[in-house]
């Protein structure tokens, strides 16, 4: 199976819940985006992470794992979005340390917020790729640079139930309603939307 490389593209805050963000991916080299759904925690982490200017008082999570690597010499070398599971993403991070690989399962959250920390590139199969990505006909997102870490606010919501919590049911529509509310959603930049539809989307394809 061929990798896709991915880069970070921006955060758009959730339009219908509370403390949900969407994580968008871009292809390298292509026009395809990735929506991952994210908690703020996440959220807050990786727009730190890509506003250089800004440094916490004390280090989080991921800079404290950053900061136990690099005093082991553990290298994070890449991260594969490996796996696609009823709209979760599952994620592999490879580190290296003294010329052996060690592979370490991680959520897609937490691998993308030690990749940027190790200028790590960020990779998907183009399977994954194939059956989540979304084409946007006019994208004006928030660039990298545009995150602003003053709209990610804390909270205690764990992001693995984001998905479960979500009130809005869309297994009642048709494949061409489905379609029809994903062009409105990605126009709209609801990208937390388009995301749930396009889940709901690979499930009737099947």
């Amino acid at each position: 199976m061929s990798l896709v490389k991915l880069s970070i593209k921006g955060i758009s805050y959730s339009h219908t819940q509370n403390g949900a963000y969407a994580l968008i991916l871009d292809e390298v080299g292509g026009e395809r985006k990735l929506p991952i759904v994210i908690g703020a925690f996440e959220a807050q982490s990786i727009a730190i992470a890509i506003e250089d200017e800004i440094k916490p008082p004390r280090p989080l999570t991921h800079d404290l794992f950053k900061n136990f690597s690099d005093r082991f010499d553990i290298v994070l070398k890449q991260v594969i979005i490996h796996k696609l599971v009823d709209g979760v993403f599952f994620s592999s991070i490879i580190c290296e340390r003294d010329g052996i690989e060690e592979i370490i399962d991680a959520r897609t959250s937490d691998a993308i917020a030690l990749a940027i920390r190790f200028f790590a590139p960020i990779f998907t199969y183009k399977s994954i790729l194939d059956k989540a990505g979304i084409i946007l006909n006019n994208s004006s997102i928030e660039t990298d640079k545009e995150v602003s870490v003053n709209k990610v606010e804390r909270t205690s919501q764990d992001p693995d139930k984001v998905r479960e919590d979500a009130v809005d049911d869309y297994s009642r529509f048709s494949l061409t309603e489905l379609n029809r509310l994903l062009e409105q959603a990605v126009l709209s930049e609801n990208y937390e939307k388009a995301a749930k539809l396009r889940d709901e989307i690979s499930k009737k394809e099947l």
